[in-house]
C-alpha cells in the first residue's frame, strides 16, 4: 500500500485524439470497451477500471503527450513531496469538477520528456487543500 503522500491506482489516462467521435465509435464497436459518458469533446470509458478519457486537447501540454491520472489521498501532500523530489510542476491542485457527493482534485507535474503526470482524488464537498 502506498504512504498517504504516494501514488496508488492509475485512475484514468488520456488518449489525445484528432476526432472524438471517430474514436469513440473505435473503442467501443471495435475493442468493446464500455462507454461510461460523454461531454462535448470528450468521451471517457471503463477499461476494467481504469477510465479511458479520450479527448481532443485545447492545450498544447496535452497534444501528442501522454497523460496518466494517479488516485492519491492527499493532491496537495503528494504534490509537495514531488515537487521536493525534484518534480516540475505544471499545474496547483483545484477542483476541476464537482458533484453533490465528493469534489475533484486535480494537480499535474511532468516527466522529464514532458508527459504529464495527474494527481486525482475525489474528496468530500468542502476541503480547503484537497
Amino acid at each position: 500500500m502506498a504512504a498517504p503522500d504516494g501514488l496508488h491506482s492509475i485512475m484514468q489516462i488520456l488518449v489525445p485524439v484528432s476526432d472524438v467521435e471517430r474514436a469513440a465509435a473505435f473503442y467501443e464497436h471495435v475493442l468493446g470497451i464500455p462507454l461510461l459518458f460523454t461531454f462535448p469533446g470528450t468521451a471517457f470509458f471503463d477499461a476494467d477500471g481504469t477510465r479511458l478519457y479520450l479527448a481532443k486537447p485545447t492545450d498544447a501540454d496535452f497534444d501528442k503527450r501522454a497523460t496518466i491520472y494517479f488516485r492519491v489521498d492527499d493532491v496537495g501532500a503528494t504534490l509537495d513531496r514531488l515537487e521536493a523530489a525534484g518534480a516540475n510542476v505544471r499545474e496547483r491542485p483545484e477542483i476541476v469538477f464537482g458533484t453533490a457527493e465528493y469534489d475533484l482534485w486535480l494537480a499535474f507535474v511532468q516527466d522529464p520528456d514532458g508527459n504529464n503526470i495527474g494527481l486525482m482524488r475525489e474528496a468530500p464537498k468542502g476541503l480547503e487543500r484537497g
